[in-house]
């Protein structure tokens, strides 16, 4: 894949043109998706933020349509090399599209859990909050894990019972990989595929309410 990912900001859907000094929460879609797909969440999130729906840098083979972070070739072919780049291709348009931004969280399903997670480890000093729905965290290690170990930034990650897009090797190295990472809030929803439930979004709601807080406190 090549290393020179490039996010199309004119894609970007913003909640608001004004913005500015606003906490932002950006929107990271699944495979097959685009920036329209996790959109329709903006009335279930809290109030008071600034909310931006990212379409992913790749197009996935035809006939599927949407956008991808990464390539995925079978259910087991998820390279953590590829996560890290579309995670950097995320960053560098995170440098010129949330320069006013004082706090900034991520919201992704799927791959883009995946990337914003590993956009976390890349560059922990920069997000206040994660909110990794129906993905996992990618195996390996990088240079900044031991600091992300330390700084232990707030994750909310959930998933269903019935999700089995995921493999479970994936599912089982997060689980035990994000405890010692992050300072963790986890759910699994009972009957949930590989979907977002009214239910977890009560639970997103007020994770992301305890990070705006937060930035209030401080």
């Amino acid at each position: 894949m090549s290393e020179n990912l490039t996010i199309d900001d004119t894609a970007t859907r913003w909640s608001s043109p004004d913005r500015g000094g606003m906490p932002l929460l950006v929107l990271l879609h699944g495979y097959g998706a685009d920036e329209h797909d996790l959109f329709g969440l903006v009335p279930y999130l809290p109030e008071g933020i600034a909310v931006a729906s990212v379409a992913a840098p790749l197009a996935p083979p035809w006939p599927m349509p949407g956008r991808s972070w990464y390539p995925i070739e079978g259910l087991d072919g998820r390279s953590s090399a590829d996560v890290t780049l579309a995670a950097e291709s995320f960053l560098r348009w995170l440098d010129t599209a949330a320069t006013e931004a004082p706090s900034i969280a991520l919201l992704g399903f799927s791959q883009g859990a995946a990337v914003s997670l590993q956009a976390l480890r890349l560059a922990p000093e920069r997000f206040g909050a994660v909110v990794a729905l129906s993905g996992y965290a990618s195996p390996g290690e990088l240079p900044n894990d031991e600091a992300l170990a330390e700084l232990r930034p707030h994750v909310f990650w959930g998933r269903g019972t019935h999700d089995d897009v995921i493999p479970p090797a994936l599912i089982d190295h997060t689980a035990q990989w994000l405890p010692t990472h992050s300072e963790l809030s986890g759910r699994v929803y009972t009957g949930l595929t590989h979907s977002i439930s009214e239910e977890e979004l009560t639970d997103v709601h007020r994770f992301l309410t305890k990070w705006l807080d937060g930035i209030a406190a401080s």
